[in-house]
């Protein structure tokens, strides 16, 4: 009866081998511990936006827990990111004109890399998508403006994982 009760104790501890509770970083970023973002460049149109990207990647990452975020000279590796692209297209028409638009698509693009303190590229340069709709009342430009910051939150949290689980 005792060997019974050991065996099975041995096969339910068995069954979490491998496992660990904590970060698991990709394996070429397992000495990176802190990073360093500065703001993105911005290659668009849309003024101001380098800022609302860089923050929100800033606050994915810190809410992510894998890595630390500081300065430049006390990081490990460096993030740097660049606005490539906002695309804005019509989703839904109004019935009976398909000339009018009610809801769009947005697509924020951002061209990513990642580089260890020595300069040597730890990650090769990615993409990373971030998407929204967004319906029209009157003023299109507006409604687009309020509606980048929910693409920048999905655009950060795909970076995030890009770079924390390494996909």
């Amino acid at each position: 009866m005792k060997a019974l009760f050991a065996t099975l104790f041995c096969f339910a501890l068995g069954g979490c081998l491998g496992y660990h509770i904590g970060p698991v970083k990709p394996y070429y970023l397992r000495d990176v511990h802190t990073l360093a973002v500065p703001t993105f460049k911005n290659r668009t149109l849309v003024p101001r936006i380098e800022v609302l990207v860089t923050d929100t990647v800033i606050k994915q990452l810190q809410q992510d827990g894998t890595y630390q975020i500081t300065n430049g000279d006390k990081a490990d590796a460096t993030l740097t990111g660049e606005i490539s692209r906002i695309t804005r297209a019509p989703a839904r028409s109004v019935r009976g004109n398909v000339l009018a638009t009610t809801e769009f698509s947005l697509w924020l693009v951002v061209k990513y890399s990642l580089t260890g303190r020595d300069g040597k590229q730890l990650v090769a340069p990615n993409d990373a998508i971030g998407t929204t709709t967004f319906f029209v009342s009157s003023d299109v430009t507006t409604d687009e403006r309020q509606a980048l910051p929910l693409a920048t939150e999905d655009l950060a949290g795909r970076l995030v994982t890009q770079i924390s689980e390494g996909w």
